[in-house]
């Protein structure tokens, strides 16, 4: 063969293996070809292990109809099985795809198999789960069923653990509640009756099965007899079981009427690089205790935390530093509370037109309506506003009202100019939490409405040690007692883990105002 023969031929050779190589590399793995089979394999094994449990329960219910017609187990397992069959067609139909997949045999449908596969494990699994589930219970219904008589013992303690269950401290509880709430009172009366039915059906029940109490310690009980009693005797276990959970669960109820809360976003950062960063919040938790819907003072309690969040949380509040994130007033289930975020404190002003509540009054000076906090409530002033207090005027007011009647979020504006007068981006707020780690990471450093130099020490709503030249005006940090620690470094790869140890101040009450 001449040279240039032989060049020609190299050529070629050379291609040949680039297009052999090419295919070779654009192929699904083999290793996911091999589960994919394995796979197909497990689900044709599925849909014959699911037949087989469905035929057993059947024999089991058809050789005695009258003993499961007394139990809505007999009405309902049909049902249950039509459920988990149809999660073994959407496993075939997911097997499907990954056939199609395997045939066109993609490397670049690698990611989709392997999601495919996944999905099509987790509904084979539960279809099985779910078809065991159906046997078992049928199972043991023969089985109570079997052993009627050793149980009758048994049915006697559940009955008189209902029958004697002192319902007085949780009806002394809702009473209250609905004398000092009586827009509650339905709603608390409906949950307590419900409960009260419990033992008020469970003795009617009890009377009614004596016969066939007797005739099952004695071994001749009839089938649908049988059905019912054994229905009854789980009756009795989860209603013994449950009656005191839901009596704690409605006296818990009932409390949550005297407590106003708030959620305030205090701080933010984040941690790590890459797939592994985290996404932190600190949150303020401020609680206010009233002993009774009229009592003109509270104790004012409040803790820290540190929580992980997921990062589109994160970005959603990002604009929410010292604002109330969750807000729960007194008078409402802690299920009720305003979750729409607002500047911290506002949700305590009265209305103009009402001039004055239990914490505080509106106020006329220079010309301006302005809303004072009463003295028994500085330290709730306080820690919703970070030791800051700034006076609410009597229109932002309006205009907060007419932002939260839409379910909005009211920023508010300075008066100087554009900025946002509370959240993140304001000026105000950026001093308040200049000793947070979000300032100390750099996270105001790009807002165009950066804090400048000075102090709020000037006003004439300030407190009388801010005037004072020589107090300590330093950032507090809130539930503890020792000056702030100094600051991190801005490098911020990453920083250490924030502390999950909540802090804590002490509850303290305060006098009248006179």
């Amino acid at each position: 063969m001449s040279r240039p023969q032989l060049r020609i031929a190299a050529v070629v050779l050379t291609v040949l293996m680039v297009v052999v190589g090419a295919n070779a590399l654009d192929r699904l793995p083999g290793s996911l070809r091999t589960q994919i089979d394995a796979e197909r394999t497990a689900l044709a094994a599925a849909k014959t292990q699911l037949s087989g449990l469905r035929i057993g329960v059947a024999s089991q219910v058809q050789a005695e109809p009258d003993f499961f017609g007394a139990l809505p187990f007999g009405h309902q397992w049909p049902d249950r099985f039509s459920q988990a069959e149809n999660e073994l067609a959407t496993a075939s139909h997911e097997v499907d795809q990954l056939t199609s997949l395997e045939k066109h045999n993609r490397h670049s449908d690698k990611a989709a198999a392997e999601s495919l596969l996944a999905q099509e494990k987790k509904a084979r699994t539960k279809a099985l789960s779910d078809g065991a589930s159906v046997q078992l219970d049928a199972t043991n219904f023969i089985d109570e069923r079997n052993n009627l008589p050793r149980h009758i013992p048994e049915m006697e303690r559940n009955y008189q653990a209902i029958h004697a269950f002192d319902f007085a401290p949780v009806t002394a509880a809702v009473q209250r509640a609905e004398t000092d709430w009586p827009e509650k009172k339905s709603d608390l009366e409906a949950r307590l009756a419900a409960e009260q039915a419990v033992a008020t059906q469970t003795d009617a029940q009890w009377q009614a099965t004596a016969g066939a109490r007797a005739q099952a310690a004695a071994g001749k009980l009839a089938p649908a007899d049988a059905g019912v009693l054994v229905r009854f005797e789980d009756s009795l276990q989860s209603s013994a079981a449950a009656l005191p959970k839901q009596a704690d669960e409605l006296k818990s109820l009932s409390a949550q009427l005297y407590t106003s809360w708030d959620k305030l976003l205090v701080d933010m950062q984040t941690r790590g690089d890459g797939n592994a960063r985290e996404y932190d919040q600190k949150i303020r938790t401020v609680r206010t205790q009233l002993a009774n819907a009229a009592a003109k003072t509270g104790d004012v309690t409040s803790d820290e935390q540190w929580a992980i969040v997921p990062k589109t949380t994160y970005d959603a509040m990002r604009n929410d530093l010292g604002m109330a994130i969750e807000h729960k007033p007194a008078g409402k289930f802690d299920a009720e509370a305003d979750r729409v975020a607002q500047p911290a404190g506002m949700a305590y002003v009265a209305p103009p037109s009402q001039a004055s509540n239990q914490y505080g009054y509106w106020d006329h000076r220079d010309g301006r309506d302005f809303w004072v906090f009463y003295g028994q409530y500085a330290l709730l002033r306080d820690l919703l506003s970070n030791h800051d207090y700034r006076p609410f005027d009597r229109y932002e007011y309006e205009d907060y009202r007419n932002y939260q009647t839409r379910g909005q979020t009211y920023y508010g504006r300075e008066s100087s100019g554009s900025a946002p007068k509370y959240g993140t981006e304001a000026p105000a707020t950026q001093n308040r939490y200049s000793s947070s780690n979000y300032a100390h990471t750099g996270g105001f450093r790009d807002s165009k409405y950066a804090a400048k130099s000075g102090s709020y020490r000037d006003s004439q709503f300030a407190s009388p040690s801010a005037h004072d030249p020589n107090a300590d005006h330093s950032p507090k940090t809130f539930g503890h007692n020792a000056a702030p620690a100094a600051p991190p470094a801005r490098t911020y790869h990453p920083a250490p883990a924030p502390s999950r140890t909540p802090s804590r101040s002490p509850a303290r009450s305060f006098g009248k105002h006179h």
